[in-house]
């Protein structure tokens, strides 16, 4: 048996549908479905039930002799949320709790960690999972600072001897793909770029603020959200792995790249106009994050990942161009 919190979530989801085209369940999503359209993330797949995450603890006591493994994706994501309370609550309680479970009952976690932990990025993008390293990390906002916060507790607690069989804390870059549309102005800039060159027939990118790069120069790491399943798929087979790994292409690029892509995924000449950064996220903007693969490389990872303009190829040819978006 499978849980995946945040199973009706983007990357949830996503991993939900490739357990299920490949038979391994049965599958528990646990979740919050809401009034929105996020159900239809998992209506094509094959879900064995859905479990409140109000629940979730007390249904593992009573059913989680057969749990083999969690596939822990549920969070408050939300980078500008500002509750800090809430966000402990919900993203380092909780993935205490499923530490707590699995460590006991001898089951595996994986869970999402992010690149939010890394900050500003001055520090660099290394998978660095010494305490010391840990503990210099300065993450911006209380959404990256709760990552860092539950990567911390990991470690510790496997350098005492208390720990899930199998663990591993993934740091998700910049990912996009299908089934992102409930999350809103969180959705990728992928999707953003779509839906503006499709109503307006132009991209608007930032200006750069920063001498070194030019507009739509700034550099993210983006990662197609199969590469990113593919990651959690192969720590699943390989039971012997754990540890807090990057996850992302291993390659950055630019914003004007990926508007580019976009473009040419849908056929069209490229039109990108610039606008100033507002002012109040200026001050702590990123002008490049580029994930370090070399750790995961290291335990026998081998995938090759999707390029930028393959990724967004598909996306847009195989869902957002399509009358159904959902994967």
């Amino acid at each position: 048996m499978i849980i995946v919190t945040g199973g009706a979530g983007f990357i949830g989801s996503y991993l939900v549908g490739e357990l299920s085209d490949k038979g391994i369940g049965p599958i528990i999503v646990c979740d919050r479905l809401r009034n929105g359209g996020k159900w239809k993330n998992i209506a094509k797949h094959n879900v064995a039930d859905i479990i409140n995450p109000d629940n979730l603890m007390e249904w593992l006591e009573s059913n989680g002799q057969n749990v083999d493994c969690i596939f822990h994706l549920g969070a408050i994501s939300t980078t500008t949320e500002t509750d800090a309370d809430f966000i402990w609550r919900n993203n380092v309680q909780f993935t205490q709790n499923l530490w707590d479970w699995c460590a006991r009952n001898q089951a595996r976690l994986i869970y999402a960690s992010s690149a939010a932990t890394y900050g500003d990025g001055k520090l660099g993008f290394e998978d660095d999972q010494s305490l010391e390293a840990i503990n210099k990390l300065q993450p911006l906002n209380p959404y990256g600072w709760s990552k860092k916060i539950s990567d911390q507790r990991a470690i510790q607690m496997a350098a005492a001897g208390y720990a899930p069989r199998q663990w591993a804390g993934l740091k998700f870059f910049n990912v996009y793909g299908p089934n992102e549309y409930h999350k809103g102005g969180q959705e990728s800039v992928a999707v953003q770029l779509f839906n503006k060159i499709k109503q307006d027939g132009e991209a608007v990118l930032f200006k750069s603020h920063h001498p070194d790069y030019e507009d739509g120069g700034q550099m993210r790491d983006f990662v197609w959200v199969g590469d990113v399943i593919n990651v959690m798929l192969w720590l699943y087979e390989n039971h012997q792995t754990s540890g807090i790994f990057n996850c992302g292409s291993g390659k950055a690029r630019s914003f004007k790249d990926l508007a580019l892509a976009v473009f040419k995924a849908m056929d069209m000449a490229p039109k990108i106009s610039y606008r100033d950064t507002p002012e109040h996220i200026r001050k702590h903007y990123q002008y490049f994050t580029e994930a370090n693969m070399q750790k995961l490389r290291a335990e026998g990872y081998n995938h090759n990942g999707t390029s930028l303009e393959d990724g967004v190829g598909e996306y847009v040819r195989k869902y957002l161009a399509t009358e159904d978006w959902y994967r």
